[in-house]
């Protein structure tokens, strides 16, 4: 069992603040980036191992929830991640596995939030945060270029997920063409499989621009804020304040 993995050059971005650490925690294919006000990776990696153990013994039973790309009901056995995940993959039509970085960030900090009341899980780009100050999340459209701009959530906008999904950065499967989208909302499972079907509608200039649509459909009711963004043209929908990094 190895608990660190490769560096992921965005992280050297993440700055803790005063008070705060951060540390990787990996089990096999997850790899999880924490920031708290202390070391709290053992108890992250026991219960990254305990729902991950509950996704795939699920899956054991059920082999379609990790490979359909469309929305597989969980049964009323599933644990509550599962249940999560299925939820999350039926609002926005697409598979429960698109929900599972998000579901996973949200299921660890919350494990962790009565330990430290600052706890930012990310996990592939997809993060959970407590907070009881301001928090800037970068993005980065582009793997060989700086952040540039930020995500601004304020002191109450916690807890929240902010998630994300590319069809040209990263090794996440994206049937669309869109450079970044990034959604927010109070469920992790939600934001991931929303930022994933949204990204899925990006097929070009016109489609950005189109999207409007489809997200008014979910403002306020799943998630609160959109960014999309498609080469040097972006859109902004909902709760989202921007800052120049």
């Amino acid at each position: 069992m190895n608990r660190f993995s490769t560096h992921r050059a965005y992280r050297s971005f993440c700055a803790p603040g005063p008070g705060e650490i951060s540390y990787q925690v990996v089990l096999e294919q997850s790899d999880l980036y924490i920031t708290s006000a202390t070391d709290l990776s053992q108890i992250a990696l026991e219960r990254l191992g305990l729902v991950r153990g509950q996704i795939l013994g699920y899956a054991q039973l059920y082999p379609e929830f990790l490979t359909s790309l469309t929305p597989v009901p969980a049964s009323s056995i599933a644990p509550a991640i599962v249940r999560e995940m299925a939820l999350a993959g039926e609002i926005f039509g697409v598979g429960p596995m698109a929900a599972v970085a998000g579901a996973i960030a949200q299921d660890v900090a919350a494990s962790l939030n009565d330990r430290s009341p600052e706890i930012i899980v990310e996990n592939g780009g997809d993060i959970y945060l407590y907070s009881r100050r301001s928090r800037t999340i970068g993005l980065l459209p582009h793997p060989d270029q700086d952040m540039s701009l930020g995500i601004v959530i304020p002191e109450t906008g916690f807890p929240c997920a902010v998630c994300s999904s590319s069809a040209t950065t990263g090794h996440s499967l994206s049937l669309g063409h869109g450079d970044l989208v990034a959604v927010k909302a109070g469920s992790g499972a939600v934001a991931d499989a929303a930022a994933t079907a949204f990204c899925n509608l990006i097929k070009d200039k016109k489609s950005l621009q189109s999207l409007h649509k489809t997200v008014n459909k979910h403002l306020c009711l799943h998630i609160s804020g959109v960014l999309a963004q498609k080469g040097e043209d972006m859109a902004v929908m909902g709760d989202i304040e921007l800052v120049a990094l």
